[in-house]
């Protein structure tokens, strides 16, 4: 088998030698055999899974493709293939989610307010309710609250808050836009938009933004499966 220095493997990637070692420390990539002297000697498997790890990156993340690849470094190959399951269900989540938000902003006057006119399935939600809707904590929905991207009316009675439909709409597309990265001050400026209808640019280039980025993290998904095929491939023979 070929073997390869530190350099051969970095200059393939333009990263340092420093890189290489520390990707090795963490376990990312097998543990290199060493020289008399000392020489880290690396082959086409310890390149192929440098390979696999730098394409998890984009396509995972940097946490989750170090977890993947040192589960299999351990022999754990169910264990990184339910964190690439878990990967792949997340994309499909945030494709659902922003169908639904473009969605309901096409029928942004439409949705009804008032309690009474709305199924019972409609009716407002509590903090909480909204919360494990979303997957999230009441304390992120309060947050939301305090920066303006949600403004729930309050029950009479006992003054706690109420989401409604619209409101609903909104953390939602909070949630989707806050997955995306976007800060929570451009957040609650494209939902104030969205809230008072008085123009929808802002979201529009929002939403095509966030689809050209699940578009670019799916394509990077194909890559790194082919990587980590090709390295368990080399690495098993």
């Amino acid at each position: 088998m070929i073997t390869l220095r530190p350099t051969d493997l970095a200059r393939e990637h333009g990263i340092s030698t420093q890189a290489v070692r520390n990707y090795e420390q963490d376990g990312f990539i097998p543990p290199a055999e060493r020289t008399p002297a000392g020489y880290r000697i690396y082959t086409e498997v310890h390149a192929a899974a440098l390979r696999a790890f730098l394409a998890l990156i984009p396509a995972h993340g940097h946490s989750a493709g170090g977890q993947i690849m040192n589960a299999l470094n351990e022999g754990e190959l169910d264990d990184a293939l339910l964190i690439i399951d878990r990967g792949h269900r997340r994309l499909l989540r945030d494709r659902e989610t922003l169908d639904a938000v473009k969605q309901a902003v096409d029928h942004l006057t439409a949705e009804p307010d008032a309690v009474a006119d709305q199924p019972a399935a409609a009716r407002p939600r509590t903090v909480g309710e909204l919360a494990h809707h979303l997957g999230v904590t009441p304390a992120t929905i309060r947050n939301w609250e305090a920066v303006g991207i949600l403004a729930p009316a309050r029950d009479p009675a006992t003054g706690y808050r109420l989401y409604r439909a619209s409101d609903t709409r909104d953390a939602e597309l909070a949630h989707l836009l806050r997955r995306g990265g976007y800060p929570l001050d451009h957040i609650s400026t494209v939902v104030q938009q969205v809230r008072t209808a008085g123009g929808t640019d802002a979201l529009a280039t929002a939403l095509d933004d966030w689809r050209r980025r699940l578009t670019a993290r799916g394509r990077a998904m194909l890559n790194a499966a082919a990587q980590l095929d090709n390295y368990l491939s080399l690495r098993d023979n």
